[in-house]
């Protein structure tokens, strides 16, 4: 195992929501289950979510992430 890290940066907050809005699955997902009132609750937590992590000062965003890679191999 080694841990890793990736560091999202996206042209703003509101790209990096709108983003995986329309392709990330899971997202996407989510925002389909609910109703406008919901989307746009889900939006503002996700704001406040990258806001709490967002290191750029320039209004762009760019939020470290760590990560652990695991690689099997067959024996």
């Amino acid at each position: 195992m080694n841990d890793r890290a990736f560091v999202f940066r996206y042209r703003s907050p509101a790209h990096f929501v709108e983003m995986f809005r329309l392709w990330y699955g899971p997202v996407h997902k989510a925002f389909l289950a609910l109703d406008p009132a919901g989307q746009a609750a889900l939006a503002d937590d996700l704001h406040a979510l990258i806001g709490r992590f967002d290191t750029a000062t320039d209004g762009t965003m760019r939020v470290p992430s760590a990560y652990s890679e695991i690689v099997i191999t067959r024996a």
